[in-house]
């Protein structure tokens, strides 16, 4: 909308660069031209603005398919107004001199305008498709037809408008329909999910099974092991048996003989001294066979004398130390002899 601005009964008009406006003065056409700045009476002064910039039309509308199915179009559309004065001669932009708003409503006019020319064409389209194929491609046979029906419209060149670009946003059916045709995929993608599923837990139970033989075998494994550890255990304990037998065995013969050798030396020992024995007995039996009979009582009586208890005193009477005398008086002679 244009900026107008009261100064002493003038009005004094600022543009957008976006905007075009026409100024006729009693008539004649006094400004011309996008981005004006100027003064003028509001009595005298007849002001259009038309916009010059590319704007966008959001359009949406039902059409029915060659199947009887009712669908929904959402489509943009993209114009501009090429020939400014064109559409100003054609639809109302005038724009009031004292606040500068539209008196009409110009671009409601041109959004009805391609709105039902893309809607005619739509619906011709959609009228020979069926629904499913309107679904799949519907959007591009939509839009190119729409787009060559705006392009070949004659009353859009004739206003000064330009279709820059047809843009579908898309072609929906009614709420139960969708509902309706999403069902097979749905079930198919829930079969797939299902389908994945059991193989997912068909692996999961075959790696169970394999982490399971693998546990048992290593089970078997280890009492396989464990069985040779205590074989190994008692034959090495067997060995270590033997060895000790052997060993005590060797230990015992080796004591047996050194047994026998100090049983046969003592003998031999003995065997000696017992001849030794016998020898000093017989030399000392063949010297007391060769001494004299007086000889030998000395020795007896040095010998008994040897053997009796300690005497401190004896009291021999004349009688018997007589005797002693007169019996070693007798035996002195002899002796001498």
């Amino acid at each position: 909308m244009a900026d107008i601005t009261r100064r002493f009964g003038w009005r004094h008009l600022r543009s957008a660069p976006t905007a075009h406006i026409r100024h006729h003065k009693r008539g004649e056409l006094a400004h011309d031209g996008a981005g004006l700045s100027f003064w003028y009476r509001s009595l005298s002064a007849a002001l259009s603005e038309v916009p010059v910039n590319d704007r966008e039309l959001a359009m949406a509308f039902h059409a029915r398919t060659a199947d009887f199915q009712d669908v929904t179009v959402q489509a943009t559309v993209t114009y501009r107004i090429s020939d400014p004065a064109e559409a100003a001669a054609r639809i109302d932009f005038s724009i009031d001199p004292d606040t500068g708003a539209w008196r009409g409503a110009p671009l409601e006019q041109i959004a009805t305008l391609l709105t039902e020319t893309a809607q005619q064409h739509t619906l011709d389209v959609l009228a020979r498709t069926p629904l499913a194929a309107a679904l799949v491609d519907g959007v591009a046979s939509v839009r190119e037809r729409a787009a060559t029906g705006l392009a070949n419209e004659p009353r859009l060149p004739a206003t000064g408008i330009d279709v820059v670009a047809v843009r579908v946003v898309a072609i929906r059916p009614e709420a139960e329909v969708e509902r309706a045709l999403r069902t097979p995929a749905r079930e198919q993608i829930q079969q797939e999910a299902d389908r994945a599923t059991y193989e997912r837990r068909a692996v999961a139970v075959e790696r169970e099974r394999t982490i399971a033989e693998n546990e048992l075998a290593s089970q078997i494994e280890l009492a396989r092991r464990e069985e040779q550890l205590v074989e190994q255990r008692g034959t090495n304990t067997r060995r270590e048996a033997e060895e000790h037998a052997a060993a005590d065995g060797v230990r015992a013969e080796a004591e047996a003989a050194r047994t026998v050798r100090l049983a046969r030396a003592e003998a031999e020992a003995a065997r000696e001294v017992g001849a030794a024995r016998a020898d000093a007995q017989a030399a000392w039996l063949r010297v007391h066979g060769e001494v004299a009979p007086a000889t030998l009582h000395a020795l007896a009586a040095t010998r008994l004398a040897e053997n009796l208890p300690r005497i401190d005193s004896l009291t021999l009477s004349p009688d018997v130390l007589t005797g002693l005398l007169t019996k070693l008086g007798r035996t002195a002679p002899e002796t001498r002899a």
